[in-house]
């Protein structure tokens, strides 16, 4: 069993590796870029990535109070689906109203690999390689489709 502050510090030095690591990578458009807290510039749209005990996952988030305009910035991505599967080479799972940690209804698309555990540093590689080309990949996508976002919220 792990202490609240062994973890605690285990994922911090967790995501400042992996700051460390994709620091010299550049955004789609060439700029530098906090890879480990990506902003969209979108209000209420986030990537986000989790390193966890027994899991990784990396996403988009739609977090929006109202759950009309949630489902509406869902069905937008919707739209965008087969340019978004196709820029990561994969499919991620899509879930419309889900609830978060704290109990709030959320809409998620992300792709997860179980069998990590983030304070095993031997797991760390295989992290890092998860989410890597995919936090990539999402930024490439994001520069082309991000103007179809900034008027809904």
């Amino acid at each position: 069993m792990y202490k609240r502050a062994e973890i605690t510090k285990t994922k911090k030095d967790f995501w400042t590796a992996f700051g460390q690591y994709m620091k010299p990578v550049p955004s789609a458009e060439g700029s530098r870029v906090n890879w480990q807290n990506y902003k969209t510039h979108v209000g209420q749209v986030f990537f986000r990535m989790k390193a966890e005990r027994g899991y990784a996952s990396i996403g988009i988030e739609i977090n929006h109070k109202d759950t009309e305009i949630q489902e509406l910035v869902f069905e937008q991505f919707e739209t965008f689906k087969k340019i978004l599967h196709g820029t990561l080479g994969e499919e991620w799972d899509w879930q419309l109203h889900a609830q978060d940690e704290y109990g709030k209804v959320v809409s998620i698309i992300e792709k997860r690999i179980d069998g990590v555990n983030v304070m095993e540093r031997d797991s760390w590689s295989e992290i890092i390689s998860f989410l890597k080309p995919r936090i990539i990949a999402l930024d490439e996508f994001w520069s082309n489709v991000k103007p179809a976002f900034e008027d809904f919220l």
